[in-house]
């Protein structure tokens, strides 16, 4: 091995002593082929410099042009086309419905979370498990108004569920794009309490990280399930349970997670089977925002 190394050591060593730049000596036949005059900076010793600029060079027929549009249309036919998400443009552009979590597995409800009041001091259970058959969750528990008493809190009773982030390699945060439906869609049986959906999105500025999108789910109790379809524009911008005076549509190609809220004001037990919970695109649908927004300027 000394032999190589000091063939190689050399070699280097000229070029450096010549004042021009020595390729590896195991990448020079690869780069050889490739590497074009205009990127080269030798000169053979001896020759005059060059004083025509480099651009005047290149070729500017417009018959190469077209010949090289055609050779590189004809490679894109062949590649797959993505969009969002990383799905195929023609999957995405005739996509009507989208299944986002379904339960049957254990594996599924780990990809949600359950809170209460317990967390400022309350006294609400909440818990969720798989559903009869593993075909459903099941979200339920006991809401107890009654306020801590910590001089500070004036309101209690609150259980919620809400998804887990998307969350990528390193550590690095994902979003849902729902930009190209216009609905949610579930199918849940409940007891005939009202629920919360929320939605939250990534916001630009720190001050908006308590903003969330809400719009109301009745159930109807009884036996039999139900699908509820939401339009997103009917979801509504709160911050810190106030809803805000300043509207504007949910930013869809930016959710990060969807949550339930059961806050009733009603003591005693509660129940919430899911099913599923899936996007709609309803044709039929074509309003845009519900709200009055502001004109800023």
């Amino acid at each position: 091995m000394a032999l190589p190394v000091t063939l190689l050591n050399g070699a280097s060593l000229r070029g450096l002593c010549c004042g021009h730049k020595v390729l590896h000596p195991f990448r020079g036949p690869l780069r050889s082929g490739s590497v074009s005059k205009l990127y080269s900076s030798y000169r053979r010793p001896g020759t005059k410099p060059e004083k025509k600029p480099s651009w005047r060079n290149v070729d500017f027929s417009f018959k190469k042009s077209i010949d090289i549009l055609k050779t590189q249309l004809s490679l894109l036919t062949q590649e797959h086309l993505r969009g969002p998400e990383g799905r195929p443009f023609d999957q995405y552009l005739l996509e009507q419905t989208r299944v986002l979590w379904e339960f049957r597995s254990q594996e599924d409800l780990n990809k949600w979370v359950i809170s209460s009041d317990v967390e400022i001091g309350g006294k609400s259970e909440v818990y969720l498990k798989l559903g009869r058959n593993n075909q459903a969750a099941l979200l339920y528990g006991t809401l107890n108004t009654e306020v801590p008493r910590d001089g500070e809190t004036k309101y209690s009773g609150y259980c919620s569920m809400r998804s887990k982030p998307l969350m990528g390699s390193f550590a690095r945060k994902k979003y849902y794009d729902w930009s190209n439906f216009n609905s949610l869609y579930l199918r849940v049986r409940g007891d005939g309490r009202p629920w919360m959906v929320n939605i939250y999105t990534d916001p630009y500025f720190s001050h908006q990280k308590d903003d969330l999108y809400n719009y109301f789910m009745f159930t109807r109790g009884g036996p039999y399930w139900e699908e509820i379809k939401i339009p997103f524009s009917k979801f509504f911008l709160s911050s810190r349970g106030r809803v805000q005076d300043n509207q504007h549509p949910i930013w869809l190609d930016k959710i990060s997670t969807l949550g339930f809220t059961i806050g009733d004001k009603v003591d005693g037990p509660f129940q919430l089977e899911i099913d599923f919970i899936g996007l709609l695109n309803d044709r039929a649908h074509t309003e845009e925002f519900a709200y009055e927004m502001y004109d800023k300027s």
